[in-house]
């Protein structure tokens, strides 16, 4: 049996390059996971099939879940013959821009590895992962990294050090709807990448205020108001930076002390129900 931590991850800055030709768009993204983390437990049973539970119901039938799939794909591409049971512990809230269920396929692919000693190295893990989702590969991989094309192609940054207020209003988005009302011809600043990257593995929370950015909020803050009004509250209790992560709708803030992000996350714990104060994770 073998226990792992599925973290979540957070935008430090988002950018669209394009749209492709297959329909997808091509990203630049700066990716932090934080210890805001699901607990994933894997053990083998005698009976020759995978069998999943979670502490949340599954809105839908759990073959389509990621963490089946993820199960399923080294369960036969390596004919193993034992079973696979699989224990979801969620922490994370769902479809909330942050990962959940992508970070949980991440750990049963590394955890399945390790324990039938399949011998497939992180690098191998994260190629055959792409297919189940455009950040399963940067899960695998974890810290801090610049994320290019769908998100396949990483580049490993130096983490930042920070306090993390994280704030899920009680509603949901469609990342393929956000991305489709994307008005790509009419944005005409884009995040400075390159710029934020320096700023992040320098601590620089000074630069990062005035630079970061996440190209999806331009329509998916026009289109919710509480996410807006959640960044501005995380503003107005003096967070160092606060942004939308992925497509939303989830709104997190950047503090460099704990008694300040204290202070946020009390005040907002009062208007919502998910709320969240952790880290970001630079490491085990």
């Amino acid at each position: 049996m073998i226990k792992l931590k599925a973290r979540a991850k957070i935008n430090l800055a988002l950018d669209v390059v394009r749209k492709r030709d297959d329909g997808y768009h091509d990203v630049r993204m700066i990716m932090q996971q934080i210890d805001l983390f699901d607990e994933i437990e894997i053990r083998k049973i005698p009976k020759k099939i995978i069998y999943i539970q979670s502490n949340r119901r599954y809105s839908h039938s759990y073959k389509n879940d990621m963490t089946y799939k993820a199960a399923n794909l080294l369960y036969h591409q390596f004919n193993i013959h034992e079973g696979i049971e699989i224990k979801v512990q969620k922490k994370i809230p769902v479809a909330a821009g942050l990962a959940g269920g992508s970070t949980d396929a991440a750990a049963v692919l590394l955890g399945v590895n390790q324990l039938f000693n399949l011998g497939l190295k992180k690098e191998e893990l994260m190629d055959m992962a792409l297919p189940l989702g455009a950040d399963v590969p940067f899960c695998i991989l974890g810290g801090c990294a610049l994320a290019e094309g769908i998100g396949e192609k990483l580049t490993p940054l130096k983490a930042l050090n920070a306090f993390v207020v994280l704030c899920k209003p009680n509603m949901r988005i469609s990342t393929k709807s956000v991305y489709e009302k994307l008005k790509l011809n009419e944005i005409k600043e884009h995040p400075p990448i390159e710029k934020i990257i320096s700023f992040v593995e320098n601590q620089d929370f000074l630069g990062l205020r005035r630079n970061t950015k996440n190209l999806l909020e331009s329509v998916t803050l026009e289109e919710n108001h509480v996410v807006k009004v959640i960044k501005n509250a995380l503003l107005d209790t003096h967070a160092e930076v606060a942004l939308m992560s992925g497509s939303g709708p989830t709104v997190f803030g950047l503090f460099k002390d704990k008694n300040t992000a204290q202070n946020a996350y009390s005040k907002l714990k009062k208007l919502h129900d998910e709320v969240y104060l952790v880290k970001t994770f630079t490491g085990d």
